[in-house]
Protein backbone atom coordinates (compact mmCIF):
# COMPACT_ATOMS: atom_id res chain seq x y z
CA UNK A 1 0.00 0.00 0.00
CA UNK A 2 2.88 2.70 0.77
CA UNK A 3 4.73 1.76 -2.48
CA UNK A 4 0.61 2.72 -4.50
CA UNK A 5 0.63 5.54 -2.39
CA UNK A 6 4.05 6.99 -3.12
CA UNK A 7 3.20 6.08 -7.18
CA UNK A 8 0.26 8.04 -7.22
CA UNK A 9 1.68 10.85 -5.35
CA UNK A 10 4.62 10.77 -8.03
CA UNK A 11 2.08 10.61 -10.68
CA UNK A 12 0.44 14.01 -9.76
CA UNK A 13 3.64 15.45 -8.44
CA UNK A 14 4.27 14.93 -12.50
CA UNK A 15 1.22 15.91 -14.39
CA UNK A 16 1.05 19.17 -12.06
CA UNK A 17 4.89 19.64 -13.81
CA UNK A 18 3.20 18.99 -16.84
CA UNK A 19 0.13 21.96 -16.51
CA UNK A 20 2.79 24.72 -15.70
CA UNK A 21 4.92 26.48 -18.72
CA UNK A 22 8.51 26.80 -19.14
CA UNK A 23 9.14 29.74 -17.19
CA UNK A 24 7.31 28.63 -14.33
CA UNK A 25 9.51 25.34 -13.99
CA UNK A 26 12.78 27.42 -14.82
CA UNK A 27 11.83 29.28 -11.79
CA UNK A 28 11.62 26.55 -9.63
CA UNK A 29 14.74 24.77 -10.63
CA UNK A 30 16.37 27.95 -10.02
CA UNK A 31 15.39 28.15 -6.04
CA UNK A 32 15.56 24.37 -5.28
CA UNK A 33 17.06 22.23 -8.36
CA UNK A 34 14.49 19.65 -8.11
CA UNK A 35 15.34 16.37 -10.42
CA UNK A 36 11.63 15.82 -11.56
CA UNK A 37 11.56 19.81 -12.80
CA UNK A 38 15.14 19.03 -14.42
CA UNK A 39 13.67 15.84 -16.02
CA UNK A 40 10.11 18.00 -17.15
CA UNK A 41 12.85 20.23 -18.87
CA UNK A 42 14.50 17.88 -20.55
CA UNK A 43 11.56 16.18 -21.84
CA UNK A 44 10.26 19.35 -23.45
CA UNK A 45 13.58 20.13 -24.81
CA UNK A 46 14.78 17.46 -26.14
CA UNK A 47 13.34 18.15 -29.74
CA UNK A 48 15.83 20.56 -30.04
CA UNK A 49 19.25 18.14 -29.07
CA UNK A 50 17.33 15.91 -31.97
CA UNK A 51 17.12 18.54 -34.38
CA UNK A 52 20.68 19.42 -33.95
CA UNK A 53 22.15 15.95 -34.14
CA UNK A 54 20.54 15.47 -37.50
CA UNK A 55 23.03 18.47 -39.06
CA UNK A 56 25.80 16.23 -38.11
CA UNK A 57 25.56 12.70 -39.20
CA UNK A 58 27.82 10.85 -42.19
CA UNK A 59 30.65 12.35 -40.72
CA UNK A 60 31.97 9.27 -39.17
CA UNK A 61 30.29 9.19 -36.20
CA UNK A 62 27.06 7.26 -35.34
CA UNK A 63 23.88 8.88 -35.06
CA UNK A 64 23.00 7.87 -31.50
CA UNK A 65 27.21 8.46 -30.14
CA UNK A 66 26.19 12.09 -31.17
CA UNK A 67 22.22 12.36 -29.78
CA UNK A 68 23.81 11.34 -26.69
CA UNK A 69 26.01 13.71 -26.47
CA UNK A 70 23.55 16.72 -27.57
CA UNK A 71 21.52 16.04 -25.21
CA UNK A 72 24.43 16.44 -22.22
CA UNK A 73 24.95 19.57 -23.88
CA UNK A 74 20.65 20.05 -23.26
CA UNK A 75 21.03 19.28 -19.36
CA UNK A 76 24.12 21.78 -19.02
CA UNK A 77 22.28 24.47 -20.79
CA UNK A 78 19.42 24.07 -18.61
CA UNK A 79 22.06 24.52 -15.61
CA UNK A 80 22.88 27.30 -16.81
CA UNK A 81 20.46 29.21 -18.08
CA UNK A 82 19.04 32.30 -16.82
CA UNK A 83 15.21 33.12 -17.10
CA UNK A 84 15.46 36.56 -15.73
CA UNK A 85 18.28 37.84 -18.39
CA UNK A 86 15.35 37.58 -20.81
CA UNK A 87 16.57 35.20 -23.54
CA UNK A 88 14.73 32.54 -25.14
CA UNK A 89 16.04 29.45 -23.99
CA UNK A 90 16.91 27.80 -27.35
CA UNK A 91 18.51 30.41 -28.37
CA UNK A 92 20.39 29.80 -25.44
CA UNK A 93 21.20 26.01 -25.47
CA UNK A 94 21.57 25.78 -29.39
CA UNK A 95 25.48 27.26 -29.28
CA UNK A 96 25.93 25.37 -25.96
CA UNK A 97 24.57 21.81 -27.91
CA UNK A 98 26.97 22.06 -30.97
CA UNK A 99 29.79 23.53 -28.63
CA UNK A 100 29.65 19.78 -27.01
CA UNK A 101 28.96 18.27 -30.55
CA UNK A 102 31.74 19.95 -31.99
CA UNK A 103 33.80 19.08 -29.11
CA UNK A 104 33.29 15.35 -29.01
CA UNK A 105 34.45 15.46 -32.85
CA UNK A 106 37.74 16.85 -32.01
CA UNK A 107 38.25 14.81 -28.89
CA UNK A 108 37.21 11.24 -30.72
CA UNK A 109 39.93 12.40 -34.11
CA UNK A 110 38.80 11.93 -37.51
CA UNK A 111 35.79 14.29 -38.46
CA UNK A 112 34.66 11.87 -41.51
CA UNK A 113 34.88 7.81 -41.82
CA UNK A 114 38.41 6.71 -42.89
CA UNK A 115 38.99 3.02 -43.35
CA UNK A 116 41.71 2.08 -40.91
CA UNK A 117 43.95 0.60 -42.86
CA UNK A 118 44.71 4.28 -43.81
CA UNK A 119 44.52 5.55 -40.49
CA UNK A 120 47.02 3.66 -39.59
CA UNK A 121 49.36 4.15 -42.85
CA UNK A 122 49.11 7.36 -42.12
CA UNK A 123 50.39 7.54 -38.76
CA UNK A 124 52.83 5.27 -39.29
CA UNK A 125 53.99 7.79 -42.49
CA UNK A 126 54.32 10.47 -40.03
CA UNK A 127 56.52 8.37 -38.39
CA UNK A 128 58.15 7.55 -41.21
CA UNK A 129 59.02 11.58 -42.35
CA UNK A 130 61.00 12.10 -39.49
CA UNK A 131 63.12 9.24 -39.28
CA UNK A 132 63.59 10.06 -42.89
CA UNK A 133 64.47 13.27 -42.37
CA UNK A 134 67.39 12.19 -40.00
CA UNK A 135 68.67 9.53 -42.32
CA UNK A 136 68.70 11.58 -45.21
CA UNK A 137 69.09 14.67 -43.97
CA UNK A 138 66.32 16.07 -46.44
CA UNK A 139 62.84 16.54 -47.00
CA UNK A 140 61.52 12.43 -47.92
CA UNK A 141 59.96 12.57 -50.84
CA UNK A 142 56.99 10.09 -51.54
CA UNK A 143 59.18 7.32 -53.12
CA UNK A 144 61.46 7.34 -50.20
CA UNK A 145 58.48 6.74 -47.65
CA UNK A 146 57.18 3.93 -49.37
CA UNK A 147 60.24 2.17 -49.81
CA UNK A 148 60.51 2.87 -46.29
CA UNK A 149 57.49 1.32 -45.23
CA UNK A 150 57.44 -1.28 -48.36
CA UNK A 151 54.36 -0.22 -49.73
CA UNK A 152 53.66 1.20 -52.94
CA UNK A 153 53.62 5.40 -53.50
CA UNK A 154 49.80 5.45 -54.70
CA UNK A 155 49.13 4.13 -51.00
CA UNK A 156 51.41 6.75 -49.57
CA UNK A 157 49.65 9.50 -51.57
CA UNK A 158 46.15 8.52 -50.28
CA UNK A 159 46.83 7.93 -46.28
CA UNK A 160 47.97 11.20 -46.81
CA UNK A 161 45.26 13.06 -48.45
CA UNK A 162 43.34 11.20 -46.20
CA UNK A 163 45.18 12.62 -43.15
CA UNK A 164 43.67 16.19 -44.22
CA UNK A 165 40.16 15.17 -42.33
CA UNK A 166 41.82 14.31 -39.27
CA UNK A 167 41.89 17.74 -37.93
CA UNK A 168 38.89 19.90 -39.61
CA UNK A 169 39.51 23.36 -41.26
CA UNK A 170 38.56 26.20 -39.21
CA UNK A 171 35.42 28.27 -40.91
CA UNK A 172 37.24 31.46 -40.98
CA UNK A 173 40.41 30.33 -43.06
CA UNK A 174 40.70 33.49 -45.47
CA UNK A 175 41.64 33.05 -48.98
CA UNK A 176 42.98 35.32 -51.58
CA UNK A 177 39.77 37.31 -54.07
CA UNK A 178 42.14 37.73 -56.87
CA UNK A 179 43.42 41.44 -55.98
CA UNK A 180 40.12 42.23 -54.64
CA UNK A 181 40.63 44.61 -51.31
CA UNK A 182 38.03 41.87 -49.09
CA UNK A 183 39.61 38.40 -48.56
CA UNK A 184 37.25 35.14 -48.97
CA UNK A 185 36.67 33.17 -45.42
CA UNK A 186 35.85 29.53 -45.64
CA UNK A 187 32.53 30.01 -44.49
CA UNK A 188 31.66 32.19 -47.60
CA UNK A 189 32.16 29.60 -49.58
CA UNK A 190 30.39 26.40 -48.44
CA UNK A 191 27.07 25.57 -47.01
CA UNK A 192 23.82 27.10 -46.50
CA UNK A 193 20.77 28.11 -44.01
CA UNK A 194 19.49 25.44 -41.80
CA UNK A 195 16.16 25.79 -42.40
CA UNK A 196 16.13 23.48 -39.34
CA UNK A 197 17.25 26.37 -37.17
CA UNK A 198 14.09 28.25 -38.05
CA UNK A 199 12.03 24.89 -36.99
CA UNK A 200 12.81 25.51 -33.41
CA UNK A 201 12.12 29.03 -32.96
CA UNK A 202 9.40 28.75 -34.76
CA UNK A 203 8.07 25.60 -32.50
CA UNK A 204 8.90 27.49 -29.00
CA UNK A 205 6.88 30.85 -30.33
CA UNK A 206 3.83 28.62 -31.04
CA UNK A 207 4.02 26.95 -27.67
CA UNK A 208 4.55 30.38 -25.87
CA UNK A 209 1.73 31.75 -28.19
CA UNK A 210 -0.77 28.81 -27.82
CA UNK A 211 -0.23 29.44 -23.80
CA UNK A 212 -2.05 32.42 -24.03
CA UNK A 213 -5.25 31.46 -25.68
CA UNK A 214 -8.14 29.07 -24.01
CA UNK A 215 -9.29 26.14 -24.36
CA UNK A 216 -11.36 26.70 -26.88
CA UNK A 217 -9.23 28.84 -29.01
CA UNK A 218 -6.58 26.14 -28.42
CA UNK A 219 -9.30 23.38 -30.29
CA UNK A 220 -10.05 26.10 -33.12
CA UNK A 221 -6.16 26.85 -34.02
CA UNK A 222 -5.53 22.68 -33.52
CA UNK A 223 -8.53 21.94 -35.65
CA UNK A 224 -8.36 24.36 -38.55
CA UNK A 225 -4.12 25.34 -38.70
CA UNK A 226 -3.07 21.23 -38.14
CA UNK A 227 -5.76 18.83 -38.32
CA UNK A 228 -7.37 20.65 -41.46
CA UNK A 229 -10.95 20.75 -40.46
CA UNK A 230 -13.24 23.28 -42.37
CA UNK A 231 -14.68 26.23 -40.40
CA UNK A 232 -18.04 24.20 -40.60
CA UNK A 233 -16.85 21.03 -39.38
CA UNK A 234 -14.84 22.56 -36.34
CA UNK A 235 -18.36 25.25 -35.78
CA UNK A 236 -20.48 21.55 -35.86
CA UNK A 237 -18.60 20.35 -33.06
CA UNK A 238 -18.79 23.62 -30.97
CA UNK A 239 -22.46 24.12 -31.52
CA UNK A 240 -21.85 27.43 -33.20
CA UNK A 241 -21.91 29.61 -35.97
CA UNK A 242 -19.58 29.40 -39.03
CA UNK A 243 -19.49 32.70 -38.57
CA UNK A 244 -18.49 32.37 -34.97
CA UNK A 245 -16.10 30.73 -35.41
CA UNK A 246 -13.78 32.76 -38.58
CA UNK A 247 -13.93 35.83 -35.93
CA UNK A 248 -12.49 33.35 -33.22
CA UNK A 249 -9.46 32.48 -36.14
CA UNK A 250 -9.36 36.52 -36.96
CA UNK A 251 -8.84 37.05 -33.04
CA UNK A 252 -6.48 33.77 -32.78
CA UNK A 253 -4.19 35.27 -35.76
CA UNK A 254 -4.17 38.84 -34.01
CA UNK A 255 -2.59 37.68 -30.48
CA UNK A 256 -0.53 35.47 -32.43
CA UNK A 257 1.05 38.73 -34.40
CA UNK A 258 1.07 40.97 -31.23
CA UNK A 259 3.27 38.05 -29.27
CA UNK A 260 5.70 37.96 -32.46
CA UNK A 261 5.50 41.82 -32.78
CA UNK A 262 6.38 41.31 -29.06
CA UNK A 263 9.31 39.35 -29.37
CA UNK A 264 10.86 41.40 -32.62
Amino acid sequence: MRNVAKATEYSKETQTLKNKNEKELFREYSSDRQLMIRNELINRHLYIAEILSKKFVNKGIEYEDIYQVASLGLIYAIERFDIDKGFEFSSFATPTIIGEIKKYFRDKGWSIRVPRRMQELSKKINGAKTTLQQKLQRTPQIKDIAEFLECTEEEVIEAMEASQVYTPKSLDVTYDNDGEDKDVQLMDLIGENDKRFDLIENKDFLQKAMEKLNEIEKKVMKDRFFNEKTQMQVADELQVSQMTVSRMEKKIIEKFRKELDRIN
